[in-house]
């Protein structure tokens, strides 16, 4: 894979997610575990130009991939509307590289960052 500065949501391999979702991140006392949990508002997964399963979220920035199979569709009226997707670190290794592919996204889309106090 080539080196991409540009970090992506892809929920069909090859094309990239161009609504950005609210992310809410959770952690464990310890900091060690935790979740990442994604909402998505009528996201162009769910349209009805695009084609296929959704089988997983993947997270792509120039380290690589993050893949999370963790993802639910939300119905309002039997609409499709919200996409939801969650991916769950158990070690801080894998929440040290989640957080390097957050902070490559929300630069690549203009996002910021604000905690809850």
């Amino acid at each position: 894979m080539t080196a991409n500065k540009d970090a992506k949501i892809q929920f069909y391999e090859g094309t990239d997610e161009p609504v950005v979702p609210e992310i809410r991140l959770t952690r464990s006392k310890d900091g060690t575990t935790g979740q990442a949990l994604f909402l998505f508002e009528k996201p162009q997964a769910l349209s009805s130009i695009t084609d296929g399963e959704i089988t997983g979220m993947r997270m792509i920035d120039s380290e690589g991939e993050i893949l999370t199979r963790e993802v639910k569709v939300k119905f309002v009226d039997g609409e499709p509307i919200f996409l939801e997707a969650a991916y769950i670190w158990k070690n801080t290794s894998d929440f040290d590289r989640f957080m390097r592919f957050a902070n490559s996204y929300a630069k690549s889309n203009g996002l910021g960052y604000s905690e809850k106090k």
